[in-house]
């Protein structure tokens, strides 16, 4: 009887503390510096966004927030380095949709997402825009499908490369519209660019925020935009899904990941904050000047959407049949 008794005090201790200790983390949590690490290289909108919820963080929670930059292999180098960490809050993951197309198109990279990542909270998502030379003869996507469907393979779209969000934005389109267009992969962003300006591609996916000031100067016609509704940036151009591709929608989010096994307090505290930052109304309109739509969602709610991006974007790799070297 004594020694179960002492069972029952030292479990009841035991949860007593568990209780006391959760609340406890969140009023203590940070009390050193946070690191986010960006696996993308300095400059891009992933480093940028990043810096800027670091210093808004600092601001909110009293401590140092730094980001370090881990760009390399598509973003693996730099996430496994956070897989790797420690699971205390102190080394978070600034990640994006690139990560969920690289859980289908990198199955053997060291990690996998959603078994070594909890989901804290997203920050902000931003449309893609369609664009063609002015020279090409269609002027809106209707004209442009039915040039695609008559002349199959015929006409070309350039990207930054296989598996970037604006090469499988053409493999979505391509699928969901029934055309064929030839891939033009590019290394990086700027060449692409640079050659459909100069006519020597006919399309491509670019982000809006990238391409507007193109669009504006006449140096390239903007077909649709690629989001749910029409952008800020750019409110005459229609969406392919209103457009002719119903249902149509790929876009570049970002949010922010920690090691699995993070404490739960942190999690929310973590969520609460962001949450709050990219709610203030006078985000959404500086974000909004730059074709960046805020995200606010709980923890549950993001883990979901990450979950669902995998999956979205799973289906397109494997119909397409896209590899990486």
């Amino acid at each position: 009887m004594r020694r179960d008794f002492i069972r029952f005090l030292a479990l009841g201790i035991g949860l007593a503390s568990a209780v006391a200790t959760a609340p406890l983390l969140a009023q203590t949590y940070p009390a050193k510096p946070v690191r986010i690490v960006v696996p993308f290289a300095a400059g891009g909108p992933a480093d940028v966004y990043g810096r800027f919820m670091a210093q808004r963080l600092q601001d909110a929670l009293g401590q140092s927030f730094v980001v370090d930059n881990r760009p390399g292999a598509g973003s693996v180098i730099g996430t496994d380095t956070v897989a790797k960490s420690a699971p205390d809050g102190y080394t978070l993951l600034l990640m994006s949709n690139a990560h969920t197309v690289n859980e289908s198109l990198i199955p053997n990279k060291p990690f996998q997402l959603m078994r070594d990542f909890v989901a804290i909270a997203p920050l902000n998502y931003s449309d893609l825009v369609l664009v063609a030379h002015p020279a090409l003869p269609a002027s809106t996507l209707q004209a442009l499908l039915r040039d695609a469907k008559a002349r199959p393979g015929k006409l070309n779209y350039a990207s930054s490369g296989p598996g970037t969000p604006y090469h499988m934005a053409g493999e979505l389109f391509k699928s969901m519209a029934g055309v064929y267009l030839v891939h033009i992969p590019y290394r990086g962003s700027s060449g692409a660019r640079t050659d459909v300006i100069g006519g020597q591609v006919d399309v491509m996916f670019d982000a809006v925020t990238t391409m507007s000031e193109q669009v504006k100067a006449g140096k390239v016609k903007a077909l649709a935009t690629t989001g749910r509704q029409r952008s800020e940036v750019l409110p005459d151009v229609p969406t392919l899904n209103e457009a002719g591709v119903p249902g149509y929608e790929a876009t570049i989010w970002l949010g922010l990941m920690a090691p699995r096994g993070t404490p739960r307090a942190v999690v929310d505290q973590l969520n609460g904050a962001i949450s709050k930052i990219v709610g203030q109304p006078e985000i959404r309109q500086l974000w909004g000047k730059q074709g960046a739509v805020p995200l606010v969602m709980t923890p549950e709610a993001f883990d979901k959407y990450a979950r669902d991006d995998i999956a979205k974007w799973a289906g397109v790799i494997k119909s397409a049949n896209i590899k990486v070297d």
